[in-house]
This record gives structure tokens, sequence and C-alpha cells, in this order.
């Protein structure tokens, strides 16, 4: 418990300090956000605000995650694990991707950073990457960080995604890899519009999968063999991991909130997609966790819904999407948005982790 709360702490206090030095330096050399030409008119006033915040999230997680275990080491001799070094890897490389996104848009002064093609191979060499390095490091029980079953609060076995052939059961399921880490990347990047949405969104996703994991370390078949417990590769780092991440996005949220002081930018949002997604498959709940990210889920099928009708019909179901200008569009005040969003993601959190209690209590037998 010790080691999550010196994760969090550290990851809030650097995030939060080192936010403001990045909004002096990005103000300074002038490098803003562009603002789309066909976006609500009420962001033209944000044209100009700093961008790449997400620099200080990501600096905040490393700095939570690696301090812990730097005390943990002294104490205990256990140092970082291979679920979470996963985990931070994806998170990393989708970082990196959006950095370069960022850094392209700043230098050109343009709102169009890498083409399409190029993030979607970024997305696909991380992909491939991280879905082969999944089902490598079996520990002394020859439990890996990942499986090939699809999963909802645990493996279901009858859902397996690498059936036949073990050449054609790796392409599916590294297929399914990349379909889940391009989908969760995207939908974090297209949350991030308006101040605070993301951040706020994210940050009680985290605290919800902190909870998670930690409920699955104290009842590790690791720990203790018996009904209802989980085999989980290393659930008490990844939970590290999340409450690192839950700390980031609040002190990045303090300068982020409404009015935003600076923005996350791709830098931030591909980052945070990418610990999104790498956590599912580390916790295996790639399926519930559809249902605890509802809104990230909500804002990319707004932009699926849109483009198919508007294609084949010519009409559009939203008045602008992703469906947060929607309701922008529609006379919301931004701020009354981006709290009722916070709402329905805190109805949606809590009834996640409702689904993964409840299947932990039909487990042991209390509803038998």
């Amino acid at each position: 418990m010790i080691q999550l709360i010196l994760s969090g702490a550290i990851a809030f206090l650097v995030s939060v300090f080192l936010t403001p030095v990045l909004i002096r330096k990005f103000s300074a050399e002038g490098l803003g956000q562009e603002i789309r030409e066909e976006g609500p008119k009420s962001h033209f006033r944000k044209r100009g605000t700093p961008t790449m915040g997400g620099i200080a999230i990501i600096v905040g997680v490393l700095a939570g995650y690696f301090v812990s275990h730097v005390v943990t080491f002294i104490q205990t001799g256990v140092g970082p694990s291979a679920s979470g070094l996963l985990v931070l890897f994806l998170m990393l490389a989708m970082g990196g991707l959006g950095f370069a996104d960022d850094f392209i848009k700043l230098y050109k002064g343009r709102n169009l950073g890498l083409n399409k093609t190029a993030k979607l191979l970024g997305q696909l060499a991380a992909a491939l990457v991280f879905g082969m390095l999944l089902l490598q490091f079996p520990d002394a029980t020859g439990l890996t960080p990942g499986s090939t079953n699809l999963s909802l609060t645990r493996d279901i076995s009858i859902l397996n995604l690498a059936p036949g052939p073990v050449w054609i059961g790796m392409i599916v399921f590294l297929v399914f890899v990349y379909i889940v880490i391009a989908a969760w990347t995207n939908a974090v990047n297209l949350t991030d519009g308006l101040d605070g949405l993301a951040a706020g969104t994210t940050a009680l996703l985290l605290g919800t999968y902190t909870a998670i994991t930690f409920w699955q370390f104290r009842n590790s078949c690791e720990v203790s063999l018996g009904a209802g417990c989980y085999e989980v590769r290393d659930p008490l780092d990844i939970s590290v991991i999340a409450v690192a991440g839950l700390g980031a996005c609040l002190g990045f949220l303090w300068w982020n909130a409404a009015p935003a002081k600076i923005f996350m930018g791709d830098t931030g949002s591909l980052a945070l997609g990418g610990l999104v997604a790498g956590l599912s498959f580390v916790t295996k709940t790639e399926l519930l966790m559809i249902i605890i990210g509802f809104i990230f889920v909500m804002e990319v099928a707004s932009v699926a819904i849109q483009i198919a009708v508007f294609q084949t019909t010519g009409k559009r179901v939203f008045r602008m999407a992703p469906i947060h200008h929607h309701f922008e569009n529609g006379g919301w005040a931004e701020t009354t948005v981006v709290v009722r969003f916070w709402l329905l993601a805190g109805i949606f959190n809590m009834l996640g982790a409702a689904i993964f209690y409840s299947d932990w209590l039909s487990q042991v037998g209390v509803f038998q």
C-alpha cells in the first residue's frame, strides 16, 4: 500500500509542478495550438494555447513508477516486473508517436501533423512488438503478462483468439492487439477536445483500475490458490502504474481544467490511450475496459456513425462529431459538457467495478 501511495503522490507532484514549466517554455517559444477552422467558433480564442503538455503526464508516470520501485528495491530487493515494463513501453511508444505528430504541427504551424498512414504504421509496429512480448516472460508458474483468450473480468477459455495452427493463431491474436491499441489511442485522442475532458475521464478510469488491480493482487492465485483467485501476472506492479497514471492526470488537470492553460496534445492523448490499452491486456479485462471507458467508446463511435451516415445519405446525425461538440454546438457551455461527461464516466466506472466485483462474489459462491 505504501508503494501505491508513493507512486501516486510522486506522479502528481511531478506533473503539477512540471506543467507550469512547460507552459512558460512553450509560451516563450510561441509553440501554441492551432484550431480547426471547421470546429466550434468558441474555440478560436484557444488558438496559441501551449500544447504538448502530455510530456508532464508521461514524466509523472515514469517518475512515480520508478522512484517507488527504487524505495521498494532498497527494502525488498524486488524491481520492476515484465508486465509493468510492457505497459510503460506501449505508453512511451504511443507517446513518442504523438510527440512526432505535435512537433510537425507546431513546426509547420498547422493543425495537421503526421498523416493517417504514418500514424497507423507507427501503431502497427508498436502493437506487433507489444503483442509478441505479451506472450513471453513466464513467471515461476508459467503465467505470462497476457494471454490469447478474450477476457471480461478474467480469461474466457471458450473465446480463444489464437485457435488452429500456431502461426495462424498468432496472426489473429496480433491483429486483435493492433485493433485494440489503435481503437483506444484514437478514442482518447478524439475525446481530448474540451478543457479537462480527456484528463478527467482518464483519471476516473485509472482510479477504478487502481482498485481493480489491487483487488487482483489481494486475491491472486499466486498468493492464495482458491475460489475466485485471479491468474494475473504482477497485479501489484500493474496497480503501481495505474495509480501513477491517476496522479499524473490529476496533476495535469490542475492546469488543463477550464480555462486550460495548456493542452496535452497528441503526446498526452496517445500515451494515455496506450496506457489504457496496455492495462486492459495485462489485467485480462479487454471487454470490461469497454464498459469502464465507455465515454471514450461513445466518442469514437459518434465519429464512425457520423462518417458512415454522411457518406451513405449525405446527412449528419450529429451537429458535429465527436459527440461532445454536438452538445457544445447545441448551446451547452463547455464546462457543462465536461462536467456531465465526467458524471457519465463516473457512472460507467461504477458499473464496470460492480460487474468486476459481482464476478468475484459469484466465483466464491456468495450468489449460490
